[in-house]
């Protein structure tokens, strides 16, 4: 392959337009693309080429290029964008038959391809996010209390978790330390039960998962391990994930803008949870599966009713905002 990645890598054209997600129009060219390849139509590529491109790529080098790619790679089996490194520039994971391939696309206003490189595809390093940069008020207004929070086993079973390493779990307590009310043999009996969650931050809702039943006291629900679901994305790339809504309590919408303070829904027992909490964690992605969980620390907050600054809770701390 090193023979075909130097002699496309001379060729990369750039257009002014921009775009986050894959246009109708990138996606159109690079299926035609695959399709033509894999029906070894290399004439048929050359035509989707601008004159530009043709002029750099003459007939019988695109042709030779092409045919050397198919012997050396085979066929494409699957391909799926990853995203615009440059302006109207697609980069796309290709699976061939024998290696795996970024392959790059620019295509111009007349849906000519104007740039086509091939080069060993590196999965991209997520980035690193060690403790949150937004400034962080708790994502409840009363006074609640650690369930679990800390670095160690002891205070917080998430450790083990490389997502989950630094989450909390929430509940309301009475003064004799109990979260629920009667024998606690139904969801309305713990105090937590049905309470405003807020948003801890300004940010984008980019994940709402909701219609998961809330499980009885004692028996949790291992199918979808969050429950309800939303997942808040600051201006500074951190993700804050809340988990076990109560079903269909969720106000806000996958795309909205929130506000700190803004309430997202009521506290529930949905996913694998044994009674109403609310699980509350920060990650540097949004896919749970790839994540690694960042530090929370929350400003001006009262801890066991000491006003506390920049503070990351632990076990058993009655925690308010101020």
């Amino acid at each position: 392959m090193k023979q075909i990645i130097f002699i496309l890598s001379a060729f990369l054209f750039i257009n002014n337009a921009f775009a986050q997600n894959e246009s109708e129009l990138t996606k159109t060219v690079a299926n035609n693309f695959q399709q033509k390849y894999n029906a070894n139509d290399y004439q048929g590529i050359y035509e989707m080429f601008s004159n530009e491109m043709k002029n750099f790529m003459p007939h019988e080098k695109t042709l030779a290029f092409l045919r050397g790619l198919n012997s050396e790679a085979g066929i494409i089996k699957t391909k799926s964008f990853v995203k615009y490194e440059q302006p109207n520039v697609a980069l796309y994971k290709t699976n061939f038959e024998r290696i795996v391939v970024a392959l790059y696309i620019s295509v111009d206003e007349n849906s000519k391809i104007n740039g086509l490189m091939v080069k060993p595809f590196k999965e991209e390093k997520l980035p690193e996010l060690n403790r949150n940069v937004s400034k962080l008020k708790l994502p409840f207004n009363e006074e609640w209390t650690v369930l679990w929070g800390g670095d160690t086993k002891e205070l917080n079973y998430h450790v083990i978790d490389e997502a989950q390493k630094n989450a909390f779990d929430f509940v309301i307590t009475n003064q004799l330390g109990k979260s629920y009310k009667n024998e606690g043999e139904t969801n309305e009996d713990f105090y937590a039960f049905g309470k405003q969650l807020i948003s801890p931050t300004d940010g984008e809702v980019v994940l709402v998962v909701d219609g998961i039943k809330d499980n009885k006291p004692g028996i949790p629900n291992p199918l979808y391990v969050p429950g309800n679901t939303v997942i808040i994305k600051t201006e500074n790339n951190e993700y804050l994930f809340f988990a076990h809504f109560k079903l269909h309590s969720i106000f806000v919408k996958q795309g909205q803008m929130v506000k700190q303070g803004d309430v997202l829904g009521s506290c529930g027992n949905s996913g694998n949870s044994t009674e109403p909490h609310l699980h509350f964690h920060i990650q540097n992605v949004e896919d749970m599966n790839k994540a690694t969980g960042a530090k929370s620390y929350f400003e001006n907050i009262l801890v066991n009713g000491e006003l506390k600054n920049e503070y990351s809770p632990i076990k058993t701390e009655k925690v308010k905002n101020k």
